[in-house]
């Protein structure tokens, strides 16, 4: 039988000098005596994957409003995507499995209903606006509570990586820093994968360069975005591309937001303005009937404000609940509760 002290023992002997060890952990916001079997990554680990966050993922969309068809992806199999992507690069680099899947499965629980269009509207509502990465944060330290705990008194490794896996800062850990990169190999590879099978644009239409250096297929693609990250990465003090690497994986990134994510074969007008109606009508409608917000929100007014609360509701919910809601709301005319 292993117990957590053997462990530690293991991360030390094993890992890279480089590697973040559990039991050198910076340690959670309020004092938890150790779990016998788990280090403390692979606590949070399990908390992030038990909780009602990570459940709805699996119902906001990534890419694709209401694709029509199973193979898809959401924010939930992106978050595997990336988790995968992530421990490959982790394990291969003799870093810290356990702390990089962490930081994997909760970097997008603070993402709105129907992906980035949720989350640009959303910011151009809300006062002070709307990050998700901050929004994730926020999940992990505050909204998933239980009757004995406020959040999920998290790592300060785990939720540094959450909040630092997009934006202009480095992660604090190498770990963080392999999610933050793996995320983009991530959506852009499945992102092309989705826009070829939905017709929106043939492999043909991928720039040249960045398709000679990583090849045609996705499993290809991959294969040698990782291999270049563990080979120009090992025995630095950062996780990142070779620079020509770096440069045709951004090329790819340019490609498809032109050509994919503001695509009207996408994401039609209607279909975006349906989106736009739907989260500013929630939200002026709970600002104005705070009394109808679940009463585990309802609780936080008083300690962050009604925006702030609002907001987080509606950050929550999944895309089906968004748009039931609102037809429950404005179109029967039946109350919330």
């Amino acid at each position: 039988m292993l117990y957590r002290e053997d462990l530690e023992k293991r991360e030390e002997a094993v890992l890279s000098p480089m590697a973040c060890k559990s039991a050198r952990s910076k340690g959670r916001r309020v004092f938890e005596e150790p779990c016998m079997y788990r280090t403390e990554f692979q606590r949070d680990r399990d908390r992030i994957i038990h909780s009602k966050a990570f459940r709805r993922l699996m119902h906001k969309t990534q890419v694709f409003l209401a694709p029509e068809g199973d193979h898809y992806r959401t924010r939930l199999t992106h978050t595997l995507e990336v988790s995968q992507v992530a421990r490959t690069i982790a394990r291969n680099l003799g870093l810290n499995e356990d702390l990089t899947e962490a930081i994997a499965m909760g970097h997008d629980l603070g993402h709105t209903p129907f992906g980035h269009n949720g989350e640009m509207i959303l910011d151009s509502i809300h006062p002070g606006g709307f990050r998700h990465n901050e929004q994730s944060l926020r999940v992990v330290e505050v909204l998933e509570s239980t009757p004995n705990r406020r959040g999920m008194n998290l790592t300060f490794e785990v939720r540094d990586g959450i909040l630092n896996h997009t934006g202009d800062l480095p992660a604090a850990t190498l770990e963080g820093q392999i999610v933050k990169i793996s995320d983009r190999i991530a959506y852009i590879n499945h992102d092309i994968d989705d826009a070829v099978r939905s017709g929106v644009i043939t492999l043909e239409d991928l720039p040249r360069e960045p398709i000679e250096l990583f090849g045609r297929g996705h499993r290809e693609r991959i294969n040698a975005m990782v291999e270049n990250v563990v080979s120009f990465s090992d025995g630095r003090e950062q996780v990142q591309m070779d620079p020509v690497h770096w440069k045709q994986l951004n090329v790819l990134r340019d490609f498809m937001f032109a050509n994919v994510y503001r695509s009207q074969k996408v994401k039609r007008e209607e279909d975006l303005a349906k989106i736009d109606e739907v989260i500013r009508s929630l939200y002026e409608y709970f600002l104005s009937h705070s009394d109808k917000l679940p009463a585990d929100h309802y609780a936080l007014i008083e300690r962050d404000g009604l925006h702030v609360v609002v907001k987080d509701y509606i950050a929550g919910m999944t895309d089906r609940y968004a748009l039931s809601l609102y037809a429950e709301i404005f179109r029967s005319g039946t109350p919330v509760r």
